[in-house]
This record gives structure tokens, sequence and C-alpha cells, in this order.
């Protein structure tokens, strides 16, 4: 198996073979910084060695019943959306490396990520583990979306911006500079197409956001419509690491597929333009990050709900609920904790010999 560097080096050089000039060079940099940072943020900036990786670690999770699974789940892959009735929705909302695996592996990595950012004082590995499979296996025998427009007040009251932050999160966008030169086609005319009728004119501006999607592009298109202000993304997107992987001819994008699976309630504007994913950004889109609210975020409430919402997603195949439910009855206790153990402990190695070595 090739070493920490060794993948970090090939990996990219496929990202330059993807994406060419497109690539954004300085935001790669900026991911090299974060996977220094903490093994946490190492763990979000590198699911594709997870993906090389997870399987040689945890070798009895490969015969595990497959799904249309999330990929890159972590504590910080949750957040809360408008669907087309206007309700708030909270769910997994990035769905980049979306690609059919062992469910498990879903399960793993949200409580690998949990272990690796939690504090002194914070839970326990095996009451991390029994919240988020509590959660799951009730998601994966009663799935349904997670709205919190009468459900859930404790979430929507956390996620819920005061005016002074919806003020500031408008003028963040409005402040973005221009780049120095125009956007690329795909992305502005994947803008364009997501925009309502007779809006305000605008210049596409590119921003840099997350972690394991840096260095690839990313514009944005601020504008005004009907009195105020509007705001979509645009990304590239890319064949899944997990494909990558384990099923080069797969290429295909799953993240709209997955993001309506049929137990979720959409966003409308989240869709595929080509391989540019498009979504709505807005107040209304927010998540809990681990530094802002780490006891929220790492409550057995939280957590249970988490493992809900992943068992709402793999549960849009129904035929796979009984296979993951028989599998489930059939592993032994402390599986979970295991696993996520063993991941955590690889992923702190990991970060240090790149800290070392960079």
């Amino acid at each position: 198996m090739a070493n920490i560097i060794q993948s970090s080096q090939a990996y990219e050089s496929w990202l330059r073979g993807q994406l060419g000039a497109d690539l954004v060079e300085d935001d790669l940099l900026r991911k090299h910084m974060k996977m220094r940072s903490s093994s946490f943020a190492f763990l979000r900036a590198t699911y594709w060695r997870f993906a090389e990786t997870v399987l040689d670690i945890c070798p009895d999770l490969a015969s595990a019943p497959t799904v249309l699974a999330i990929g890159d789940t972590h504590l910080e892959n949750f957040g809360t959306w408008r669907d087309v009735e206007g309700r708030l929705v909270w769910g997994a909302n990035d769905f980049d490396d979306a690609a059919v695996m062992p469910y498990a592996l879903d399960l793993v990595r949200l409580v690998a990520s949990a272990l690796l950012a939690v504090g002194a004082g914070g839970p326990s590995a095996q009451a991390i583990a029994t919240s988020v499979l509590t959660g799951y296996d009730r998601g994966i025998r009663t799935p349904m979306p997670v709205v919190l427009e009468r459900d859930h007040k404790w979430l929507r009251k956390a996620l819920t911006l005061p005016d002074s932050e919806r003020r500031d999160f408008w003028e963040k966008f409005a402040a973005l500079p221009v780049a120095s030169k125009p956007a690329p086609a795909a992305y502005a005319q994947a803008l364009a197409a997501s925009l309502p009728a007779s809006c305000a004119a605008y210049v596409p501006k590119p921003r840099a956001a997350g972690t394991g999607s840096l260095g690839r592009p990313r514009f944005i298109a601020y504008t005004d419509w009907q009195g105020g202000p509007v705001l979509r993304e645009a990304k590239a997107m890319l064949q899944s690491a997990w494909s990558l992987a384990h099923a080069p001819g797969d290429r295909a994008i799953h993240a709209t597929e997955i993001a309506a699976g049929r137990m979720r309630s959409p966003d409308p504007h989240y869709r595929l333009v080509g391989a540019v994913l498009v979504r709505r950004l807005s107040p209304s889109s927010t998540k809990i990050e681990i530094d802002r609210n780490p006891d929220l975020l790492l409550s057995p409430d939280m957590l249970d709900l988490m493992g809900f919402e992943i068992g709402n997603c793999h549960a849009n195949d129904p035929a796979s609920g009984a296979a993951i439910t028989k599998d489930l009855g059939l592993r032994k206790p402390g599986w979970l904790t295991d696993a996520a153990k063993a991941v955590a402990t690889m992923i702190g190695a990991e970060q240090k010999a790149w800290s070392h070595a960079s």
C-alpha cells in the first residue's frame, strides 16, 4: 500500500488530469494547511484515502450489504435546506462522493469522525457508536425526512440564525471579489440556468469552501430578485473517490440520485447540470460546526439523529432494509466501536506522518 504522501500525490495528479486549468492550486495549498491542523480536519480532507484503506483496516465490512451510500460521512456533513413546500428540513447535505458500497462504511466513518473530534470529558467511543447505531436501526426500519417545522424544536432552535448573523451572511457573499478572468462557461451557464427569470445582472465570483473539495472550482451568483437577494453556487463534480478505488468503470455522479431519494425531502434547487452541481445558498442552509458547538454536535440526540438520517439515505432501495437489518443482527456486539477506533487510529497516525513530512 502507498503511504499517505504517495497517495496524496497520486490523487492530486488525478485531480489535475480531470480538471486541467480549472484546478484551483491556491485552494489545494489551503487544504494542505487544514490537513496539518487536526486529525478531524485531516479526515474531512482525505476521503479518497479512507476509500483506499478502510477495507484493509476492517476487512469484515467488505461482506456487508451494499447500498447507494453517502461516502464522505462525518459530523459536519449535515445541515438544513428548504424543500419544495418551503419547509425547513435537516439532513445529510454533501453527496460529492456518493457511491455503491457496504452500508456499514457510512456508520464507521461518522463514528470515527466523532472520535477524532471529541475532547477530554466527552462521550466514550461506545456511547457514540450506540447512539449512531440506535438511530440508524430506527431509520432503516422506519425512514422519514427530518422536517423541523413542527418536530425537533431543539434542533430548529440551534440552527436558526439570529438577525445579525443573517445580515452577515448576505454581506459576506456580496463582498466576495470578482475574479481576474471570467468564470468558465460550464459554471456560468449552470448558474444562469438555476436563477429565476428577470433577476438583476450579476458577475459570477469564485469561492473557496469546504475541506475535501478544496481545489475544485466553485463560483457563486449573487443577485437580486423581487426585492431581495438570491444566491446560487456551482461547483465541479467528479467521479466518487470510492468508485475510483473500487469500481473505476462507474464514472456516474450519484449526488442528486441519493439527495432526492424516496425517503428524503430535497432542496428543489439542488441539481446537476452536466458535471456541475448547483445549489441554493441561504441563511436557511446552515449546519452545526464542531468548533462552535461541540457539546451539541456530540450529544446523544444529535448522534442518534445523524444515524437516523443515514438510514433515510440508505432506504432509497426498499429491498435493502431487510438485508441490512439481518446483517446488523449477525454482527458481534461492539463491532461499530471497534471498527471506528481502528479507522480513527489509522487517520491519526497518517495525519502525524503528513504533518511531519510537509
